[in-house]
């Protein structure tokens, strides 16, 4: 990363997040009343009772029309004549197995987060939680919230997105490795754990706190107002039983939104413990979209940030 916190002078440097357009109810699939407009629910919470795909819930969930797994293979042109020869194969590919799953977070037609109640969010990452849970045979869960369509979201109204995955993903693997290694090396500390402890010594990039979880502005923000929300007792799997962090991460899209002048376009996810990790500890990352990747990050993986994290914090602070 390279914190160049001058360059936010340039011309165009400034940031701010311009609101975002109002959700036409009549034409949104996913708000109260229109279920018939998305596949059959795999699950929904209804506070007051109610038949399956009907009016009345508070949290739903659907498979996602257009699934990026569960495939049987037609989008990997050849696959099925492919097979794993390593010393021949250079072009190896297989089905995408696993699941692909929307959950609507509100009935309300809103576009964040962050523009729901407190109560909201906690009931929206409680379901979260508990559809991470029904995929115990993945080896790998992302849940995902993608939040405009700068973001990556085709719908606007607030959803998040999870993946279950039969493989572990090379960037997750790197962190499960170097978890374990620095359990090993340290004779039993977690790595995240430590991290935060002396982020909340330094308290330089602390953003807020509560009794269930810490929000900091990360060391090597890639973005500019980054965000990681992590547990105050390292656990292994966010959909394991303990503290979810809900109010705090509502808390913080709202120190966003405040300070940006409406909430911003982000990319969200949860990272929990994949298969054969034994050391480790979930997590929230949180990344607004207020500038754009460009050649250098896409080209030589190097991340151009122009708020230096300490910055970031201490406005997030006052927001």
């Amino acid at each position: 990363m390279i914190i160049a916190g001058s360059r936010a002078g340039r011309p165009g440097g400034g940031l701010v997040a311009p609101p975002p357009e109002r959700i036409a109810a009549a034409d949104d699939p996913f708000a109260d009343g229109h279920e018939d407009r998305t596949p059959p629910e795999l699950y929904a919470r209804r506070p007051n009772g109610g038949a399956a795909n009907g009016p009345g819930w508070s949290v739903r969930v659907v498979p996602n029309l257009y699934p990026a797994l569960g495939s049987t293979g037609s989008g990997a042109r050849g696959w099925q004549q492919s097979r794993p020869n390593r010393e021949t194969d250079l072009f190896w590919a297989a089905a995408a197995g696993g699941a692909h799953e929307v959950i609507i977070n509100s009935p309300r037609p809103v576009a964040s987060l962050a523009e729901l109640e407190r109560e909201e969010v906690v009931i929206a990452v409680e379901v979260w939680r508990e559809r991470m849970r029904a995929h115990p045979e993945a080896a790998c869960l992302h849940l995902i919230v993608n939040e405009r369509r700068e973001a990556g979201a085709s719908r606007p109204h607030t959803h998040a997105q999870l993946y279950a995955l039969p493989f572990v993903p090379a960037e997750i693997a790197r962190e499960r490795e170097r978890a374990g290694a620095y359990t090993t090396r340290t004779m039993g500390a977690d790595l995240l754990g430590d991290l935060l402890q002396e982020e909340v010594r330094k308290r330089e990039r602390l953003v807020a706190l509560d009794a269930e979880a810490v929000v900091i502005a990360p060391f090597a923000s890639r973005v500019p107002f980054q965000l990681m929300l992590v547990p105050r007792v390292p656990r292994t799997r966010f959909e394991a039983d303990g503290p979810t962090g809900a109010a705090l991460l509502h808390d913080a899209l709202g120190r966003l939104a405040r300070r940006l002048g409406a909430s911003p376009p982000l990319n969200l996810w949860i990272r929990t413990a994949p298969r054969g990790a034994e050391h480790f500890c979930w997590r929230i990352d949180i990344l607004p979209r207020l500038t754009h990747l460009a050649g250098l990050e896409l080209g030589a993986g190097i991340n151009l940030n122009t708020v230096d994290p300490a910055d970031a914090a201490a406005q997030l602070r006052d927001s």
